[in-house]
């Protein structure tokens, strides 16, 4: 079945204009009590709440959305493509609903900024895209009632938008991929050991090795940051430890480029000696050499959902989080043994 993921899809289900179901939403006396209940109903079953401070919003648009991250910083990965990408996405969205958008480049550190663009009439909610210390920033705009969505998975209990890839399944389809083309002593090169996405993709990376009846060795688990010299950097931790490797699967392309080099600057070749599976399906993975095997993130979906479902909750007041699934798109950097 498809997902149901907006006013539309759940105007479809029950029958209704979507201008009923945000009648029904807001509790409006203009339609009968029957049908209010059973909009309700549908909602209810496909996660939906009602949250009605996001609502009075409505009354004072700007048609902006903030697009928040903080890809400037030394100190996290500049060359981040993928976030380019999802920008790319959410741009071609906004101008197909007459939106503009404003770049909002942030100090991880801080939560100032807050402050300088909620209740100003310089934007209508934001778009978070930050990585680092996510969670404080998420907890200062909740307190502060101001609306957003965030990228990302959610956290248990979380009552805010959210649009993630399916990290799950993503690692799980990974480490099923290699094994069943052979490979049987696996590295996983993860991002920041404490980032939700991260664990997520270990957790499903580590359950099809288990179901296979293979024991993980904890040696071939690597974290790192999610640029193509963190990649290099764990795959050099491996050589230097002389753990031996069959086959990579790298939580970014980024980190399976870096990794690749290594793997080529220690005498070995990609995939003939080790196989490399990487993340995101960012557009260079075609591209580089050899081109990369990767698990495919729906990234113009995702940018998409990122702005209607944000729009929707401006409107309505609805709150969506939404799984994107994600495939394996195999290419030249994986071999059969």
């Amino acid at each position: 079945d498809k997902p149901v993921r907006t006013i539309a899809d759940i105007a479809k289900l029950a029958g209704v204009s979507k201008s009923t179901v945000s009648r029904a939403l807001s509790n409006s006396s203009l339609i009968s009590e029957e049908t209010r209940n059973r909009i309700q109903t549908i909602a209810r079953e496909h996660n939906y709440q009602v949250n009605q401070p996001a609502r009075s919003l409505s009354m004072r648009r700007t048609n902006t959305l903030a697009f928040v991250t903080h890809g400037y910083y030394d100190d996290i990965c500049v060359e981040d493509l993928f976030l380019l990408e999802m920008l790319g996405a959410i741009t071609a969205t906004l101008a197909e609903m007459k939106y503009d958008l404003l770049m909002v480049n942030v100090d991880p550190y801080e939560t100032g900024w807050v402050n300088n663009y909620h209740n100003t009439g310089k934007v209508d909610g934001f778009i978070l895209m930050t990585s680092m210390r996510k969670q404080q920033h998420i907890k200062l705009l909740v307190e502060m009632s101001a609306p957003f969505i965030a990228w990302g998975a959610p956290q248990q209990g979380a009552n805010y938008c959210t649009v993630t890839g399916d990290n799950l399944s993503g690692g799980r389809l990974a480490a099923a991929y290699l094994l069943g083309i052979g490979k049987r002593k696996i590295a996983f090169l993860g991002g920041p050991a404490g980032e939700l996405e991260v664990m997520l993709r270990y957790q499903g990376f580590e359950n099809a090795i288990s179901d296979a009846g293979i024991t993980l060795d904890p040696s071939r688990v690597m974290h790192g940051d999610f640029s193509s010299a963190g990649g290099a950097e764990m795959m050099r931790r491996l050589f230097d430890r002389n753990i031996e490797v069959d086959a990579v699967f790298a939580n970014s392309d980024l980190i399976a480029i870096g990794a690749m080099n290594e793997i080529r600057d220690h005498g070995l070749q990609v995939p003939d000696d080790i196989s490399v599976v990487g993340y995101d399906d960012l557009s260079l993975a075609q591209y580089c050499y050899p081109p990369l095997t990767t698990i495919k993130q729906n990234i113009p979906e995702s940018g998409r959902l990122l702005v209607q479902n944000l729009i929707q909750y401006l409107e309505t007041g609805i709150v969506t989080n939404v799984s994107v699934p994600v495939e394996v798109v195999v290419r030249a950097s994986t071999k059969v043994n």
